[in-house]
């Protein structure tokens, strides 16, 4: 599938690309909002499931609408890093990892929700949605679509065959990516490394519109270049203006504050 062949569809807030696979649909929701959030519905025969949620009540607003003028009959929402905006299809079953549960609730995902309920005000749905249903296994299945789930040290990501896709937090070829440390580079290099032993087709991620492997690889330098650059600093300043001067034109620059802060606290 290439990553460019879909067809639009606006919104009061962002738009819809809908990728077609035959049976299954790929419809993703870029919302527009304040950080860039990507959300994803499988739909399969008019059964649907949602990937992560929209935490901005106009973004919740603009994709309930669309989902209830496309028909889709959501299943379940399947949420992993983001937690945040539980006004999203009040009462749908809410299916995570353990490890994902504590994220959101009371880890890394609950400090970020806070620090962006603090910037938002009340823009930003901070409610934190319940697990209804615990994954437990290595595989799972809603609307007549299965997935593996592939645990990581913070949460999970989805590969979903039949689609030739895997969900994961974060890429953007030429956008900044929130980087704790040169050991979590290396972390995320690796996992990067084995998208393309499996030769996967579309990454996608909720922060960005769906990218290939030509992505990956881009992203993987990003990476090595980050911490080569943050072995001959001293300090996040010198850090951060040293990345810019690397990387112009980026997007993401919130994220690169966030780099700048962990390598150098």
């Amino acid at each position: 599938m290439d990553k460019n062949d879909f067809t639009r569809i606006e919104l009061a807030a962002g738009w819809v690309d809908v990728y077609d696979f035959g049976e299954v649909r790929l419809h993703t929701y870029r919302t527009a909002d304040p950080i860039d959030d990507e959300v994803f519905v499988v739909e399969k025969g008019g059964r649907g499931f949602v990937i992560e949620m929209p935490c901005f009540f106009d973004s919740i607003t603009a994709l309930e609408g669309y989902l209830r003028d496309a028909g889709i009959d959501v299943e379940g929402i399947v949420a992993s890093y983001h937690m945040a905006g539980a006004s999203f299809l009040a009462g749908t079953p809410v299916f995570a990892t353990r490890e994902a549960d504590v994220y959101g609730h009371s880890g890394g995902g609950r400090a970020l929700i806070d620090n962006f309920a603090g910037a938002f005000s009340d823009a930003f749905d901070s409610s934190i949605a319940t697990v209804t249903d615990v994954i437990e296994g290595d595989e799972l299945e809603l609307a007549g679509v299965r997935m593996s789930i592939v645990r990581t040290s913070e949460a999970f990501d989805l590969e979903i065959p039949e689609i030739d896709a895997l969900y994961t937090h974060m890429l953007g070829h030429d956008c900044h990516s929130i980087v704790a440390s040169p050991g979590h580079a290396d972390a995320i290099v690796a996992q990067l490394r084995g998208y393309l032993e499996r030769g996967i087709g579309l990454v996608l991620t909720s922060h960005y519109t769906p990218e290939d492997l030509k992505d990956v690889r881009t992203k993987i330098d990003y990476l090595e270049d980050l911490k080569a650059i943050a072995a001959e600093c001293v300090g996040a300043e010198e850090f951060k203006a040293a990345v810019q001067n690397r990387f112009p034109g980026y997007s993401g620059g919130n994220y690169l504050d966030m780099t700048s802060g962990f390598f150098f606290a």
